[in-house]
């Protein structure tokens, strides 16, 4: 099969992300033959995903996971999530240069590293992509038993995860940190991609805009081409009020982790979480804009460690292990 892809560089991405440029049709249904049965042309004529269709998106997960990042078997119920894979390495690419900032430029690789992704997903994603791109050591910690299991199968079933990755199932649905990191374990980094809406009617009507988008045809009964369970895509308050209930939190682990952060979606939610980041007291703010495709996103990253702190995390973690 001869495919030909006109799409540009999608300059918008990570300068270290594997995607910026066209996807390899070819060298992906080779990955992933089923994927051959998706692949029509766009509105702009070019041989495409069918985007529309969620089987379509989530083989085409797998061949990028597959051909990009050596991740032989990834999967998980239709009913979970299944991410972008470009936007998630984004963050991952622009959490790993917070880091090198802090290091005067050096960015520290390997088990000198560890991680936390809260809310890790069936797919867990963040920590492949973490472990497979810097070789960092993960936990993976979400409040869905199935989840969980899923999860730990997927490190189970590749060997370049396997030692790399922890996952934890969180008992306390009402917490983020407590009962995952213990009273003296240090992280360096956490990751959050909080739930995006409030109700289960804000969903629905947020995938029938998506599906217009793609298809622009209005969908009655919408069916998500990203998937996800209700607790990965709802919150009672929405993404807003996650996001402060997880500043709050992070109070407590002041001294255990060096950088806090989340993803914020909606900017209209930014001014509040200005407001209590400073309310808390919190050393250093750091705001990091992202965008993938036509979607505007951005990391908020905080840290409660003094500068004397902070030259002690390095020194004990990450440059005396050099030596």
């Amino acid at each position: 099969m001869t495919i030909k892809n006109n799409t540009p560089e999608k300059t918008r991405l990570h300068l270290r992300n594997k995607n910026r440029e066209p996807y390899d049709l070819e060298a992906l249904i080779k990955a992933v033959p089923e994927l051959g049965q998706h692949i029509k042309p766009n509105k702009y004529g070019t041989e495409s995903v069918d985007f529309a269709k969620p089987e379509a998106v989530k083989l085409l997960n797998q061949a990028l996971l597959n051909h990009y990042y050596g991740i032989k078997n990834w999967d998980f119920p239709d009913e979970n999530l299944c991410p972008p894979i470009p936007g998630r390495a984004d963050y991952i690419h622009y959490i790993a240069d917070l880091l090198a900032q802090t290091n005067f430029g050096n960015l520290p690789e390997g088990n000198k590293i560890k991680a936390l992704d809260i809310g890790v997903g069936a797919n867990c994603i963040y920590p492949i992509i973490g472990v497979t791109e810097y070789g960092w050591n993960f936990i993976g910690s979400d409040i869905d038993p199935k989840s969980v299991e899923t999860a730990k199968r997927i490190v189970e079933a590749n060997e370049n995860l396997t030692g790399k990755i922890e996952i934890k199932l969180q008992e306390n649905p009402d917490a983020f940190f407590d009962g995952i990191i213990a009273e003296n374990e240090r992280v360096d980094l956490t990751f959050c991609n909080p739930p995006f809406h409030s109700s289960t009617e804000e969903a629905e009507k947020g995938t029938q805009r998506k599906i217009k988008n793609l298809t622009g045809k209005k969908s009655q009964k919408p069916t998500l081409n990203f998937a996800g369970i209700s607790n990965e895509l709802i919150y009672e308050g929405g993404e807003a009020a996650f996001i402060h209930k997880l500043i709050r939190e992070s109070k407590n682990f002041g001294e255990n982790v060096f950088w806090f952060s989340t993803l914020v979606s909606k900017q209209s939610n930014l001014k509040g979480i200005y407001k209590l980041l400073n309310d808390m007291e919190i050393v250093q703010i750091k705001t990091i804009p992202m965008g993938t495709g036509n979607k505007s996103t951005r990391i908020i990253a905080w840290s409660y460690l003094p500068k004397a702190k902070q030259q002690e995390w390095r020194e004990q973690r990450w440059i005396s292990k050099n030596k």
